[in-house]
């Protein structure tokens, strides 16, 4: 699969590398995003690209000074009792302007604390030769590391990239999917690269869920337990937390009553899951993030999402080698899952967009109350930056639907929300699965035209 979308990371850390002054940066995000891949393809011929492990710290500096001396030679003849006297004799031996990285910097620390507090040293003697690059998969550890206020290399970095998942405006190119096709594979995937890269090797859809996913022979079939391990120190209580809210419990006091603990105490938790982008909260549009009583969580990633609605649900089934059973569930569930993302997909591609010579903002849902005894829900609205103009939409994955029919009972149920008089004027939008027959007036979208909007190429 060939490399893509991570052009402006690549030119913020080139752009460093090539500056006369020694810089510091900081790389990090969850497993299998690319980071390691990324960092390897900016390096130059001669600087320094080292991969930690878990064992002792004073293997790994010797194991460092093994990967320094491919580059220097003998750089490895002499043992470093200590970080600071490596650092320094690399700091005098090196090509000045030359890299040094330092990936999965986390096993580092976890074997030694005081490194970063050595490193604060170095750094703060500003007589490095070389740009020290950082990076890690744990970001709680990155975070301790390097992003807390309290941590020793806070506010040193030049740059500091945490990696996100890949847009799936990227996934039709580099799996060479139509653009439905790309809607159904994110919903199971979702933005990780290397789950890419294991789709394509598979025959189709089915077979890549099978065999990657389902069986516990596959290799993604405990993902997640890696994912949260990397960052966790309790992972019962956070797989717990995913497990519950991947099955349908996304209010705080739903997922308490399941958990069967007091709602006060999920808080914490909970916040910890979303800092760590494993989940969302949601909030309806218009309503205050701090102060919304409405908001409801969802997982973030689709794969996670997938895992804990099919894998963890159905594990002791699937350790039965009851993989086809558990397929025909995923089966029957997988337009629900595809139609749930490709909602969240149409959020994102309207959000920031000029639709008819007006620029919108942020795009969200909106539920609730219209009347006491009417509820509704709206899959797409933003507001325009001059708070002039509401944008309303539905979102369809079905084979064919009735346009003229969903314009007017979008129009309809805008016209009930609590907040429609405050605009001058309401554009109705449809974002459908297939073309359908409308005019020129009419807004409609396809996969097409949201994967396009999607698409930021920098």
């Amino acid at each position: 699969m060939k490399y893509t979308n991570r052009h402006a990371e690549m030119d913020r850390i080139g752009i460093r590398l090539q500056e006369s002054e020694s810089s510091f940066i900081a790389i990090y995000g969850r497993r299998r995003l690319g980071k390691s891949t990324l960092i390897k393809r900016v390096l130059r011929e001669n600087d320094i690209y080292f991969m930690a492990d878990r064992s002792e710290q004073a293997n790994q500096r010797r194991l460092l000074s093994i990967s320094i001396a491919q580059v220097y030679p003998d750089f490895d003849g002499v043992s470093y009792p200590t970080w600071e006297a490596l650092f320094k004799a690399f700091n005098l031996r090196c090509e000045k302007g030359s890299a040094l990285c330092l990936d999965e910097f986390p096993y580092l620390v976890k074997a030694d604390e005081t490194l970063p507090s050595v490193l604060q040293k170095i750094l703060d003697e500003k007589t490095l030769n070389f740009h020290l690059i950082l990076c890690g998969s744990s970001q709680q550890m990155m975070f301790d590391s390097i992003l807390n206020e309290n941590a020793p290399l806070y506010g040193r970095a030049h740059e500091i990239l945490r990696l996100p998942p890949i847009s799936p405006a990227y996934m039709a190119d580099a799996l060479h999917l139509n653009p439905e096709e790309t809607v159904a594979e994110y919903a199971i995937w979702g933005g990780v690269p290397r789950y890419w890269e294991l789709r394509e090797r598979e025959r189709n859809l089915e077979s890549a869920i099978k065999n990657l996913a389902l069986s516990p022979y596959g290799v993604l079939y405990d993902e997640p337990t890696h994912i949260l391990r990397d960052d966790m120190r309790d992972i019962v209580q956070a797989s717990t937390l995913l497990h519950i809210i991947g099955n349908g419990a996304n209010k705080i006091s739903e997922i308490a009553a399941r958990a069967e603990k007091e709602a006060s105490t999920l808080s914490a938790p909970l916040q910890k899951l979303v800092k760590m982008h494993l989940i969302e909260r949601e909030i309806p549009f218009g309503e205050s993030e701090k102060i919304s009583k409405h908001g409801v969580y969802h997982i973030a990633d689709p794969f996670m999402d997938f895992h804990y609605k099919f894998v963890n649900t159905y594990r002791s089934l699937l350790e039965l080698g009851r993989s086809e059973f558990v397929y025909n569930i995923v089966k029957e569930r997988l337009p629900n899952i595809i139609s749930y993302h490709w909602e969240k997909m149409c959020r994102q591609a309207i959000s920031g967009q000029i639709i008819e010579g007006v620029p919108f903002g942020l795009a969200s849902r909106w539920w609730g109350k219209v009347s006491k005894n009417e509820s509704m829900e709206l899959d797409v609205v933003a507001e325009s930056l001059d708070k002039k103009v509401l944008l309303v939409g539905e979102c369809k994955w079905t084979k064919s639907e009735n346009a003229e029919k969903l314009f007017a009972g979008l129009m309809e149920k805008a016209g009930k929300l609590p907040f429609a008089s405050r605009y001058e004027r309401i554009i109705p939008v449809l974002f459908l699965k297939r073309r359908v027959d409308k005019s020129e007036k009419d807004l409609v979208y396809q996969p097409a035209d949201v994967l396009k909007m999607m698409k930021v190429d920098v």
